[in-house]
C-alpha cells in the first residue's frame, strides 16, 4: 500500500466552499495570494499549453466589475433582482480572481481538454485558498457567459472566456454541511 498523506486526504474529504456573500475583509495580500495562484497553475495541463490566465480584482476594480455587471444585465434584459445579485458578488467581495480560459492552437490537444484544464485551475485555486485558511467560493453565473461582459469587463480576446470567479476573503460565517452525493449511486465498478 502507498503511504497516505492523511492531512491532505482529511482536507479533501471535509473541504467546503464558503458562500461568497459571507466573505469579509481582510483578503489575502499579494504575498499570501501568490502560493494560491502557484498551486492553481500546477493544474493538469495536457501539452503544457497553459490554457488559462488569472486576473486579480481588488479595491476599485471590484466596484467597476459590479457596474459592468449592471450594464450587461440591462443590455440582456435581466430582472433587477438578478442584476443586483450578480453585481453584489463583486461589490461585496474582498478579493476576486477571474480565471480566464485561453484556447490555443494545437494540432494535438483538443479544445475541450483546454476547457477541462481551466476548470481544474479553478478547483485547484479554490482548494489552495481553503487550505491556506481563507474562505473561498467559485462562482460563474449569467454575466460570466456573456461575450460582451467578458470583453468589456476583463478584456477577453476572441479565444478567451471566463472559466470562473474565485472570491477569497475571511470567513464571516461557517456554513452548515450540505448533503453529498450517494457514492454507490454514481459509481460503477468494472472488472471485466
Amino acid at each position: 500500500m502507498p503511504e497516505v498523506n492523511q492531512p491532505a486526504m482529511d482536507f479533501l474529504l471535509s473541504r467546503r466552499s464558503r458562500p461568497a456573500k459571507t466573505l469579509r475583509a481582510p483578503a489575502p495580500d499579494a504575498e499570501a495570494l501568490r502560493p494560491i495562484l502557484t498551486a492553481a497553475a500546477r493544474t493538469p495541463d495536457h501539452g503544457k499549453l497553459e490554457p488559462w490566465r488569472f486576473v486579480v480584482l481588488q479595491g476599485a476594480a471590484l466596484a467597476r466589475m459590479a457596474e459592468e455587471v449592471r450594464a450587461a444585465g440591462a443590455r440582456l434584459g435581466k430582472s433587477p433582482e438578478d442584476i443586483e445579485k450578480a453585481a453584489s458578488s463583486f461589490a461585496n467581495s474582498p478579493l476576486c480572481v477571474a480565471v480566464i480560459e485561453v484556447q490555443k492552437d494545437s494540432p494535438k490537444i483538443p479544445p475541450i481538454e483546454m476547457t477541462y484544464s481551466a476548470g481544474a485551475a479553478c478547483l485547484a485555486m479554490l482548494n489552495a485558498a481553503l487550505a491556506s485558511g481563507w474562505g473561498a467560493n467559485w462562482l460563474s453565473g449569467w454575466a460570466s457567459h456573456d461575450r460582451g461582459f467578458a470583453e468589456t469587463a476583463l478584456g477577453c480576446a476572441e479565444n478567451e472566456k471566463i472559466a470562473g470567479f474565485m472570491h477569497i476573503g475571511t470567513e464571516g460565517a461557517t456554513p452548515p454541511e450540505r448533503p453529498r452525493p450517494d457514492l454507490d449511486a454514481i459509481t460503477q465498478w468494472v472488472s471485466q
